[in-house]
């Protein structure tokens, strides 16, 4: 039964041509008894008529707009010339409620005018000697009820095609609106998975080089100095892939491993560790924690970690020989701060607004976006007589 409905949905011309063949055959039955005895016109007169109002039922779908205007010279051509064609007319309903439902605008107030006049014009052509006036114009009613019908029930398919087509427009918009959203929100987090991977590679590599580069210089005066950097230097390459690996991994995959977190997500408290670790690279790194330690948010921690590994990396890559650092961890009542100097001589503050040589655009750059996404403010420059000095403010509340 669906087979037999698309098929028919699929060819209209079709379904409205057999149609049009079924009133013809009607019609041509009422034409075999029309004579000039009932006192209309000639029978012969009423063949071009029924054949023109079959034709516009069958091509009611691909024309409406000219069918009607068909069907309106039809029934004029009636009223001139005395011609009844009661069982085509049944035409006229359809294409009034065509050009409702299919037509321009104009064709369907067109439409509706004329299928208010068809009436009262036919009475007044051929009006019915045995009623009253009340009578003929009750009858009149009467008759223009099956076209004012037709009339709407055409305009409200109308109405409801373009509810429908509105619907399926505001779905669609939507849809590509949804697609959209998603397509940012995966660059955002893209984005966000490169400066994590920019910063565990910048840091690691530069402690493995390092050490490698020391115990290279140590090996044959002191083995065991040089086996203990081989030592840090195989750790330290562990935890780099560990972290690629989970970061990557999330790249490939758009979802994190099964018991593992989505990126790596270091804390202030981890800091310790690190600048253990820088120190052990050669880098002397001070560190003082002032006001109460407590729970921070997991973004501000998160930045605030970055932020010093960025700072201490950049260091060790350009503050030069004998260059040395500091880092202050402030907790305020509303707010982390965050001060990391250092008194290296060895490269102008423009490579550290670049990151480096290798850094590609990820040094201050990457610290600012990490910064604004958790509504804090970033002050980064040269010191006085040298070096670098980076200070930053992470409100608890987040950014809007």
């Amino acid at each position: 039964m669906q087979r037999l409905y698309d098929f028919l949905r699929r060819h209209p011309t079709g379904v409205d041509g057999f149609w049009a063949l079924v009133l013809l055959g009607i019609s041509g039955l009422g034409l075999v008894s029309m004579s000039d005895v009932n006192g209309h016109g000639p029978a012969f007169l009423a063949v071009p008529a029924v054949l023109g109002l079959c034709l516009a039922v069958a091509l009611r779908r691909r024309v409406p707009e000219h069918m009607l205007v068909l069907v309106a010279v039809i029934g004029v051509f009636q009223l001139v010339f005395d011609v009844e064609t009661m069982p085509a007319n049944f035409a006229m309903l359809v294409i009034i409620y065509t050009a409702a439902a299919d037509g321009a605008l104009w064709a369907s107030r067109f439409a509706l005018v004329g299928g208010l006049c068809a009436a009262p014009l036919s009475m007044m052509r051929w009006p019915e000697a045995n009623l009253s006036v009340v009578g003929m114009i009750l009858f009149t009613v009467f008759q223009i009820v099956p076209f004012a019908l037709a009339w709407v029930l055409g305009d409200s398919i109308r109405t409801r095609r373009a509810y429908l087509a509105q619907l399926e427009e505001r779905a669609d918009r939507l849809e590509r609106e949804r697609e959209a959203q998603s397509k940012v929100a995966v660059a955002a987090e893209r984005a966000r998975i490169a400066r994590e991977l920019h910063d565990v590679v910048a840091h690691n590599v530069s402690v493995m080089v390092v050490q490698a580069d020391g115990a290279a210089y140590v090996l044959d005066t002191a083995p065991d100095q040089a086996k203990k950097a081989l030592e840090t230097i195989s750790g330290t390459g562990r935890q780099a892939l560990a972290e690629m690996r989970r970061l990557l991994g999330v790249l490939r995959t758009g979802e994190p491993e099964e018991g593992s977190e989505y990126v790596p997500q270091p804390d202030v408290e981890q800091l310790d560790e690190l600048i253990e670790q820088v120190r052990t690279a050669g880098l002397p790194v001070d560190f003082k924690v002032e006001g109460t330690p407590r729970p921070l948010p997991s973004g501000v921690e998160l930045t605030a970690y970055r932020i010093v590994q960025e700072a201490l990396t950049n260091t060790r890559k350009h503050g030069g020989e004998n260059a040395g650092a500091s880092v202050r961890l402030v907790y305020f009542d509303d707010g982390l701060g965050l001060l990391v100097e250092d008194d290296g001589k060895g490269a102008p503050h423009e490579l550290y607004e670049d990151g480096g040589a290798d850094g590609r655009g990820h040094g201050l750059i990457g610290m600012r976006e990490r910064v604004g996404m958790v509504g804090g403010t970033l002050d980064a420059g040269p010191r006085p007589g040298g070096g670098f000095r980076i200070s930053a403010l992470l409100p608890l509340k987040p950014a809007h």
